[in-house]
């Protein structure tokens, strides 16, 4: 069994590095569709971090009337929490509104002297809302417009942010399903090429698989040196994709830095080396075999 097994190994790398050409060019397809293939995981990754990014930029406000107490705000506070729609509700006093106003507008000479010549603290206390989801917010508005919170409500800025939060949530799913259908799409094209290449690298040697078929030779003896075909195909590959997706990381990152400050792409990538490399090793592998499988299956029919 030992002896077999070191045969198939032998055989497959012979095979491997005998047809120069035709190994180059299917190493060459398997490396683009690996480097696809981080790239996509990547790009999920970026995706994701935007999506969040831009959830968090997007909230509900509730302005209250200046006669309100503020046991009654905090009651709908904890009224909100409640909700399954909510995330996270902030209560932002007047005193609290006054200095975030006042640090906000720190250089400017004129809101600084304007604000000592007021007498009363001019802004209203709210409650800062964030949903799980952009979707939710039509939810989350409806329950703030009863009737029973008009007496204490002054404002809601959801009613002038609808049109904005709306059409973020219809991008999120846009994002969302572009992203499942390119990888979708890359994933069986890169399948189909890979299956192709690997049936070109067996049709070369068809006739070598005639005579060990004539002399005898058991179809797993016949298989496995294209396995380890397809196995080295897809351990070298999943190596010079990454070497190939360096340098690339290192020039991309400061320009997805400017645009997403807090996405540090090249230390993602870093961090996360081993897993990726993983990833890879398991797809160009995977690909690799389940390729040579089908196409040898196909000639031992024969």
């Amino acid at each position: 069994m030992i002896t077999n097994l070191y045969r198939i190994i032998k055989f497959g790398i012979q095979g491997f590095l005998r047809n120069k050409w035709l190994t180059t060019a299917t190493l060459s397809v398997i490396v683009l569709t690996l480097f696809v293939f981080v790239n996509l995981i990547l790009f999920n990754v970026l995706t994701n971090n935007a999506i969040s990014l831009l959830r968090d930029k997007i909230d509900i406000s509730v302005y209250f009337n200046e006669d309100v107490l503020e046991d009654d705000i905090l009651e709908l506070e904890r009224s909100l929490e409640s909700l399954s729609e909510v995330k996270v509700v902030e209560y932002v006093s007047r005193d609290r509104a006054l200095e975030l106003f006042k640090e906000r507008h720190e250089g400017d000479e004129t809101i600084v002297q304007a604000l000592s010549v007021l007498d009363d603290n001019p802004l209203s206390a709210s409650l800062n809302i964030k949903a799980n989801d952009p979707e939710d917010y039509p939810i989350i508005s409806a329950y703030l417009n009863n009737e029973n919170l008009d007496q204490i409500v002054d404002q809601i800025t959801y009613n002038q942010n609808q049109l904005v939060i709306n059409r973020l949530a219809k991008v999120v799913n846009t994002v969302r399903r572009a992203g499942v259908a390119l990888t979708s799409i890359l994933t069986l094209i890169a399948i189909l090429i890979t299956l192709n290449t690997i049936i070109l690298t067996i049709y070369a040697t068809r006739e070598e698989i005639g005579v060990m078929r004539l002399v005898g030779a058991a179809n797993k003896f016949i298989r496995g040196p294209y396995i380890v075909q397809g196995v080295l195909y897809g351990v070298i590959g999943a190596i010079l994709s990454l070497l190939i997706a360096l340098p690339l990381i290192s020039v991309a990152s400061p320009y997805i830095g400017v645009l997403m400050p807090e996405m540090d792409l090249q230390g993602y990538f870093y961090s996360n080396i081993v897993l990726l490399f993983g990833y890879q090793l398991m797809f160009g592998i995977g690909l690799g075999v389940i390729s040579s499988s089908i196409a040898v299956g196909k000639y031992l029919n024969i």
